[in-house]
């Protein structure tokens, strides 16, 4: 990668709201095209599903139904998309943003810093 990609960026974060805490990410992903970046929250969805109580379940199921293809489309149209669901107190957020991955300096050379090594 030697130029600028577009892409997604996919958070999970998760809120305790029975107190005053702020949300901690709980997990991250790069996605280099919208099906892959619906796909990663899909399969978080369809894994976390049978432990969820029937509303956080009925919620995820309808998002992996009908509301999988608008983010689909938000995507493509480079829209920024969030996709939650509460689980006994607690809100579970996924994020998809689209970015430009930016390509990092090549780590071969006698140029390279000590770090890089």
């Amino acid at each position: 990668m030697d130029k600028p990609q577009r892409g997604y960026w996919c958070e999970c974060w998760t809120q305790d709201l029975t107190s005053e805490t702020r949300p901690i990410l709980r997990a991250s992903f790069d996605a280099y095209s919208a099906p892959q970046a619906d796909r990663w929250v899909a399969m978080a969805l369809r894994t976390i599903s049978p432990a969820l109580d029937p509303d956080a379940s009925q919620e995820a199921w309808e998002w992996l139904y009908d509301g999988r293809i608008t983010t689909r489309r938000a995507l493509v149209r480079a829209k920024a998309c969030t996709v939650s669901l509460t689980q006994a107190g607690t809100r579970i957020t996924w994020t998809i943003r689209p970015v430009l991955f930016l390509p990092l300096a090549h780590r071969q050379g006698l140029d390279s810093p000590a770090c890089a090594h």
